[in-house]
């Protein structure tokens, strides 16, 4: 089926991906727009962990102040320097750092949580499930998806994103390396509250 010049257009300003991946994912799909952008999409994620093996020292700080009254640094590493002044990446690190401020993350990823962070969590759930009268190993399975819960509430990477709550913050950041081409870390972020302690 011949792809319209429109359609790969069209495909190209949702996903970003280049025109030559856009027309072959649609030619992929039979012309169907959403089969081809999880086309994009899947092929974006092996392209992101392909190029995760590759250092990413380059970079920017981001500050995003909201009100007055809450504010968030972010470290975005990328390979080069050259990417990290482009205005796509600038803008991932802008959110990224509204991401802070507002949904709160306290760890990057699970693996950086504390093990006695773990071990708490775990400890109040079986307490607050103690009452209820079900096989262990049914109360162990609620208490990895309330763990699971818990991580995707604490950690960015497993957070909805903000700007789209169908997505996490990894899956946006996989997405922006498979349209810019270079391995993509957030290594760092702080969030000050004016009163907090």
């Amino acid at each position: 089926m011949p792809i319209p010049l429109e359609m790969v257009k069209e495909l190209r300003e949702i996903t970003g991906a280049g025109v030559l991946d856009c027309k072959k994912a649609l030619e992929s799909a039979n012309g169907d727009m959403s089969r081809a952008q999880q086309i994009l999409r899947d092929k974006g994620l092996a392209m992101a962990a392909r190029k995760a093996e590759r250092v990413a020292k380059q970079g920017l700080v981001e500050a995003y102040v909201h009100m007055g009254k809450a504010a968030a640094l972010v470290e975005l590493n990328c390979e080069t320097d050259f990417v990290a002044r482009t205005p796509e990446f600038k803008a991932l690190a802008h959110d990224l750092a509204m991401q802070v401020v507002g949904a709160r993350p306290r760890y990057i990823r699970p693996e950086d949580i504390p093990a006695e962070v773990l071990e708490n969590e775990k400890r109040d759930y079986r307490a607050q499930m103690a009452a209820q009268n079900k096989p262990a190993h049914v109360l162990e399975k609620i208490v990895e998806n309330k763990l699971r819960k818990f991580c995707a509430e604490v950690c960015i990477l497993n957070q909805p994103f903000i700007k789209d709550e169908n997505r996490t913050v990894q899956d946006v950041i996989n997405e922006k390396i498979a349209t810019i081409g270079e391995n993509i870390v957030l290594r760092r972020f702080v969030r000050l509250e004016l009163g907090e302690p």
